[in-house]
Formats: structure tokens, C-alpha cells, sequence
């Protein structure tokens, strides 16, 4: 399956994000008044557990932390936000005396230092070029309209793509079959300084190795054949989406490491290359390191496209998102045929409670089904559980297992104790009067147990 669309969409304007750590509260005011001023959004924090915490809620585009902290020092904050999100550009705030540690710093990846007294100038000289060369872009929220989710898991992952989206690194997208990989990479080139220009996808498992061949590299004008350019040259200037990349043949697994090398398509058939400015992001519901390890994938191919890695939660891990995401697709429905329809209360609770080996495109079937057949404007749950079939298997909820749990329990103590039960609530160390209130909520009877 191939598609090609173009993106032009305007949107909203935001302010950049600056994250501001430092003990001195004095120094923090200053900062943020000084940044504030040029219209920077600012998040203020005095240590660096608190940076963690505010950078995974903020979404920064840029942080300025001081080198020397209390129980997380400059350093190890720069380890860790590299650690959880590439890309993100840190400048370190450092007095005369700690200038060696800065440069050390530097080395590690910062992307420079200020020394106290920060001088005004100097500091915004640094935030411009620091946001510039981070690729800032000043989209808004457009550019995720598609992900419908209110997970912390999934805005976490959402925040790690903004951070890495002005920029031309390489991705690779893993997750489960049904969780929105080519919906996060459309997402990601909306962001990007290449929204304008193609978005191109093609699934590399969906046809014959040399017509594959053709639709990714082109082929070059011989005889009567007419000439292809090939996706490669057709997504020149946009974004290139290679889906199921873990599905490439091994001969095509060569060529598309030559161009990612010399950022040059060569045709097939054509006896020169021909330079291309494409992005190139990977996606795969299967582990490549595997595959590596097993000889089907090529170890050097696999470092050239797994420069930031953004692994995408299956269904069953945001469950929040589900009762969501069925309104979201219940509204198109009615966008669609004209009809607005809505589930029962158990159905959503079931809708919630399943497990979702096909995750969202699974729900997604399953809206669109139980909509289709429902008589009534209320989808019953029953039709829920005909979508689902016998097979799917329902995740109870909390109180459930307790109360499941507690049977159970109750059960053994009473066949231990032959169903006496002044005994049983010793065992239980229970009073009488609860342990038979237990009893009754759960319709247990100690006389079925005597003389078992």
C-alpha cells in the first residue's frame, strides 16, 4: 500500500519552552523575567528531580539548569534528559570556578555554558541559537490532532517526538500491530520545517521484492519504458515513512543503506545516483535486534535508521484512552451517515475492560461494527460481546478480583475447618458476627461444607 499526500495546514502559532532549573531563587527570577520578556513560555524548578518532573508535564524545548545542585547535580540531569528525550538542548549555568566541569559538560553533550553573572545578551544570544539549531518549530497543537489519547504514557511519547520533529534525525517506530505508527509519523513531519512537502509512506511487505525495487529507487528511461522517479525522489524535500521495515529483502536492505550514505538514489537501471533531501522514519510491530541477531537484518542498516527510538504503548496499557477513543469514532460515524449513536454504560465499561490484541484499529472495527447493526440510537452491550466474539477474554476490574479473591478464600477456610465456623474466624482472625456478614455477601454457606 503506497500513499502520498502533501500537508499545508496553518497552525496556531506557540511560544517557545524554556525549562529553568537552579537553587538560587534570586538567579531563577532573573531568568524568567529576562526570558519571559522575549515572549519564551518558562517553567521554573530549584533541583533537578523536580526538572524530571516538570520536563515530562512541559514538554521543554530547551532547558538551562545550574551545573552544581543538591541531590541532583547539572550533570547528571543532562545524563538523564538525554537518556529520556534526544534531542532536547541543555545550557549549563556555571561560576568562575566550575568553568572546567562546564567544558566537561560540553563534551557530554550541553550545548554550551553561561557563567554567573549571566549577562543578558549573552543569554539570549545562546537560547536562539540553542532553539534554532534544536529545529524549534512554532506549530501548535495541530500536529497531533489525530492522536486522540489523555494518557501520560502516550503525551510522554508524543513529547518525545515534538522534541525531535524540527530536526532531519532518523526514527524508528515500534509497537504493536493497530497503534497508530503511521498516525505518529504523519504527526511528526506536520511538525517539522517539512510539513509543506510530501508525507510519503510505503509498506515494504505489501508486494514482490523488484517492484518494490522500482516504487522505492525509480527506474531509469531505456528502450520504450517509460521512466519512474521512485518515492524516494517523489518525497525530495518531505518525509519518507518506510512501513514493516523489518520486511525489506536483503537486496534492498543494501540500497537503501547506499542512500542513506550518500544521500543520492541511484535508479534501477541508471548508471548515476541523484541527490535527494528526504527524512527517512521506520516503523515495525517485530523487535529488529532479533532479526539481527538471526541474520535478516543488517546490523550497520539498523544503527543508520534507530537513531531516536519512540516505542508506541498497545492499547491495553492506556485504557483511558478507550472510552475516548470510542466517542472519537463514533462521532465520525455520525459525521458520516448523519446518525449520532452512543454506547450503554456496560458497553463502554466492557469496551474498557477487553483486551485488545489489535489495539486501536481493533476498537475501531468493533465501533464501526456494533454501530452499524444497533436498531437503536443505544448501543447495548450485548452487541459488544457479539463484535468480540467468544475467544476475547475480559480484564475484571479491581473489585472484582478482590471480591473473587475473598470467595475463594472464605471457601478454603470453611472446608479446612469442615464448616465450623467460630473456628474458621479464629483462623481468619475475624470477629463471628463479620465473618458471617462475609459469609452472606458471598452466599457462602457453612453447612455445605461439613463433613467434606
Amino acid at each position: 500500500m503506497i500513499n502520498v499526500s502533501s500537508h499545508n495546514n496553518q497552525n496556531t502559532k506557540r511560544k517557545a519552552r524554556i525549562l529553568a532549573v537552579d537553587d538560587d531563587p534570586g538567579l531563577l527570577r532573573l531568568l524568567t523575567i529576562r526570558l519571559r520578556a522575549e515572549n519564551y513560555e518558562v517553567e521554573a524548578v530549584e533541583n533537578g528531580v523536580q526538572a524530571l518532573a516538570a520536563a515530562s508535564r512541559f514538554r521543554p524545548d530547551l532547558v538551562i539548569s545550574d551545573l552544581r545542585m543538591d541531590q541532583m547535580d547539572g550533570i547528571s540531569l543532562l545524563k538523564e534528559l538525554q537518556s529520556r528525550w534526544p534531542g532536547l538542548k541543555v545550557i549549563m549555568l556555571t561560576a568562575h570556578g566550575t568553568i572546567p566541569d562546564a567544558v566537561q559538560a560540553t563534551q557530554m553533550g550541553a550545548f554550551g555554558f553561561l557563567t554567573k553573572p549571566v549577562e543578558k545578551q549573552e543569554l539570549l544570544s545562546q537560547v536562539q541559537k540553542a532553539l534554532k539549531i534544536s529545529g524549534f518549530t512554532d506549530t501548535g497543537d495541530d500536529w497531533r490532532a489525530s492522536i486522540i489519547t489523555r494518557s501520560a504514557l502516550m503525551d510522554e511519547r508524543l513529547g518525545q517526538a515534538h522534541m525531535v520533529a524540527g530536526t532531519d534525525t532518523r526514527l524508528l517506530i515500534t509497537g504493536e500491530s493497530g497503534t497508530g505508527k503511521e498516525l505518529l509519523a504523519q504527526a511528526i513531519h506536520n511538525a517539522s520545517p517539512r510539513r509543506a512537502k510530501p508525507f510519503v509512506t510505503v509498506n515494504c511487505s505489501g508486494m514482490a521484492e523488484d517492484l518494490l525495487d522500482v516504487e522505492l529507487f525509480g527506474r531509469a528511461a531505456a528502450g520504450t519504458h517509460k521512466a519512474l522517479r521512485g518515492l524516494f525522489l517523489n518525497a525530495d524535500g518531505g518525509t519518507l515513512l518506510l512501513e514493516e521495515i523489518s520486511e525489506l529483502p536483503a537486496g534492498l536492505q543494501v540500497k537503501l543503506l547506499r542512500v542513506l550514505q550518500e544521500n543520492a538514489v541511484r535508479p534501477v537501471g541508471a548508471a548515476d545516483g541523484i541527490a535527494v533531501n528526504v527524512r527517512v522514519i521506520s516503523s515495525t510491530h517485530r523487535d529488529l535486534q532479533q532479526l539481527m541477531t538471526a541474520g535478516s537484518f543488517r546490523e550497520d542498516l539498523y544503527y543508520r535508521l534507530n537513531v531516536v527510538h519512540i516505542d508506541l504503548p498497545p492499547l491495553s496499557k492506556r485504557r483511558e484512552d478507550i472510552p475516548l477513543l470510542a466517542g472519537h469514532f463514533l462521532a465520525q460515524i455520525a459525521k458520516e451517515t448523519g446518525v449520532r449513536k452512543i454506547y450503554a454504560p456496560e458497553a463502554v465499561e466492557l469496551l474498557a475492560t477487553s483486551e485488545w490484541p489489535g489495539n486501536v484499529r481493533q476498537l475501531q472495527n468493533v465501533v464501526r461494527q456494533t454501530c452499524a447493526v444497533a436498531q437503536t440510537p443505544i448501543i447495548p452491550v450485548e452487541l459488544v460481546q457479539q463484535s468480540l466474539g467468544g475467544t476475547q477474554t475480559r480484564l475484571v476490574s479491581f473489585d472484582e478480583a478482590r471480591d473473587e479473591f475473598t470467595r475463594s478464600y472464605l471457601s478454603q477456610i470453611l472446608q479446612i475447618t469442615g464448616g465450623n465456623v467460630s473456628q474458621a474466624a479464629r483462623l481468619a482472625k475475624r470477629n463471628r458476627t463479620d465473618f458471617y456478614k462475609l459469609l452472606g455477601r458471598h452466599q457462602l454457606v457453612p453447612d455445605d461444607f461439613k463433613g467434606r
